[in-house]
């Protein structure tokens, strides 16, 4: 049962790494000209928001959130109720990255941001249909402080989280060979670095643009 909790919890990950990497493309449009950020981001959001392919896997990407969420509660529960684990667990925490040691503490500062960025942008144009002009709303969004500091301060936990996690998530499903060891490490750790730094530079940079 645990491989296939760890397994799911894999797989459920590297699917929502997949739709970050989607996202945070779309995200680099807003640092092109205004108007021509607008005309391009505007366009694009109308494209995502009309196409029924991706909105399954928009729900798709949803439902992976909630397992994997779950999942992790579940796995880390086991973890520190198994005194015999825990023990190793200490055993080795010279050897273990503080980011892998805190999987689960980084994980609940991604969910509180996830909800804070839900409200300002998803739930706004499911419900309140603010959809004209999304540019101007994530605009206007990064031109209040504690907005970017919020953003710019989530980056961190994100690229800790994503650091750890890939690789972590390649290991689980038998993808991480000696031989390739640390050539994954360090594509997880890159990826991650680009990953959080990218999310995190967006903010600021149209907060003075």
């Amino acid at each position: 049962m645990i491989v296939f909790r760890k397994s799911f919890l894999a797989i459920t990950g590297l699917f929502i790494c997949f739709f970050l990497t989607a996202h945070l493309g779309a995200n680099f449009l807003l640092l092109l000209p205004a108007e021509t950020a607008r005309n391009y981001y505007n366009s694009y959001s109308a494209f995502l928001r009309g196409n029924i392919f991706v909105t399954v896997i928009a729900y798709v990407n949803y439902l992976c959130i909630l397992f994997h969420i779950y999942y992790a509660v579940v796995i880390s529960v086991k973890n520190k109720s198994a005194r015999s684990i825990q023990y190793e667990l200490k055993n080795n925490s010279d050897n273990s990255s503080w980011s892998s040691q805190n999987m689960l503490f980084l994980g609940a500062l991604i969910f509180c941001f996830l909800v804070i960025h839900m409200a300002n942008f998803w739930f706004k144009v499911k419900f309140q249909h603010n959809e004209s002009d999304l540019y101007q709303m994530v605009f206007n969004l990064f031109h209040e402080p504690l907005y970017v500091a919020i953003y710019v301060f989530s980056a961190l936990p994100l690229g800790l989280h994503l650091s750890h996690g890939v690789k972590s998530a390649f290991k689980t499903l038998g993808l991480y060979h000696k031989k390739y060891l640390r050539w994954i490490a360090d594509l997880s750790v890159i990826y991650a670095t680009v990953v959080g730094i990218g999310f995190g530079i967006i903010p600021i940079i149209l907060f003075f643009k």
